[in-house]
Parts: structure tokens; sequence; C-alpha cells
């Protein structure tokens, strides 16, 4: 099994709800995810798949009040509780779309959550969980034994895709009075250009993490 990250393509909508006693909510609802339908991974979940696993992950964590997510993905499939943003309150099945709800908590991730929304910057959400994949068709179908291990904020992921891009296009890449040294750019170029299709995303966003690290 291995670590399967997915960003919705569909929009979401992030909404403010009164709270008894005054105050008010942050929440998230909308397409959390999709199945029979080829994403931009390349990826297919069958719809049997994702029903499994979004039956298991409502009945052993959204009805206990135990789903929570994370800002960002991190580097693997455990759920870290120091960097918890946000509560999923409802995960159901419409058809082929998994439709979600989740309440942002006051936690710190939470707190930049909100201000991020405050200040008009779009979000995303994208998925998170374990599982073999199967080659046919000219896709990589997710297999009966993936799990859903949560659902984290994310922000548009355009911003990996416009880095690769660059580093394909040869642009040179400029902050300040620096340049990146041009072996690291060929390490990343290489690290991409050697990814499997079915780990592309994760190889981009990873090598784009990478890129914004030096920059600081």
């Amino acid at each position: 099994m291995k670590l399967i990250t997915e960003y919705t393509n569909s929009d979401v909508e992030f909404i403010t709800e009164a709270k008894e006693g005054g105050g008010k909510n942050h929440v998230i609802e909308g397409v959390f995810a999709q199945a029979n339908a080829k994403n931009r991974n390349g990826r297919i979940y069958p719809q049997q798949v994702m029903e499994k696993a979004v039956g298991k992950y409502v009945r052993e964590q959204v009805s206990k009040d135990r789903a929570v997510g994370e800002l960002n993905h991190p580097e693997g499939p455990t759920v870290n509780l120091d960097k918890v943003s946000h509560r999923i309150t409802e995960l159901k099945i419409e058809g082929r779309n998994v439709m979600g709800k989740a309440l942002i908590l006051d936690t710190p991730n939470g707190q930049i959550v909100k201000g991020l929304l405050e200040g008009g910057v779009k979000l995303g959400v994208s998925t998170r969980g374990m599982g073999s994949l199967e080659q046919r068709n000219g896709a990589m179908y997710v297999k009966d034994d993936f799990i859903l291990n949560t659902v984290d904020i994310v922000q548009d992921p355009s911003a990996p895709a416009a880095f690769v891009n660059g580093i394909m296009e040869g642009v040179d890449w400029v902050w300040n009075n620096g340049i990146i040294e041009a072996q690291v750019i060929e390490k990343m170029e290489t690290e991409i250009k050697k990814a499997p299709r079915s780990d592309l995303y994760e190889v981009q966003t990873r090598e784009f993490k990478n890129f914004l690290s030096l920059m600081k």
C-alpha cells in the first residue's frame, strides 16, 4: 500500500454560520472526492471502492467526532494532532460525488485557515489515504484495499504545476540578489522526470516545497 493524495477540482464553499450564544463558525462544504472519474493524477476510484472507504471512515471517525484533518498534507498518512485545522462533520455519497462538510477549529492552524479565507485566499480540499494501484485501460485504478485517512485543506495545486513547467522550460528562478544553483534545479528536474505517472503530482508537490524552503 502507498500514500495517495487527491486534490478535488470541484469548488468547495467556505461559509460562515452563526453560533448559539453569539460568535460564528467557519465551515467548508462541497465535493470532497469523486468516484468513477479519471482525476488529474490519472487515477480512478471505482464506485464500490469509494463507498466502502467512505462508509468505514464515517463509522469509525466522523460519527465519533474523531475525523480531523490538517492544513496541507504531511509526509505520511497519520494525522498530527498538533497540526489539525478542522473537523469533518459530514461525509456522504451522492451519486459519484463524496459530499462533505467540515468545521474550522480554533487551533493554531485553524486560525491560519480563517485568516487566509478572510484575506481572500482560495483554498481547496484534498483526500489522504492508503491503498494499492492497478494499471489498466490507460489509467491507474485504486484497489479494494483503499483506506481513507482524512481530508486536508490545501492551496490550489496550480502553484506546483506552474513551478514544474517553469523548470522544464528552462526558466531561471531568481529572488532578491540570489539565484538557485543550477545543480539544485537539475536535481529537481531529474526527480520529476523519473517519477512514475501515478506519483507525479506527489513528486511535483514535494519538489515545489523544497524549492520554497530554499527561498527561505
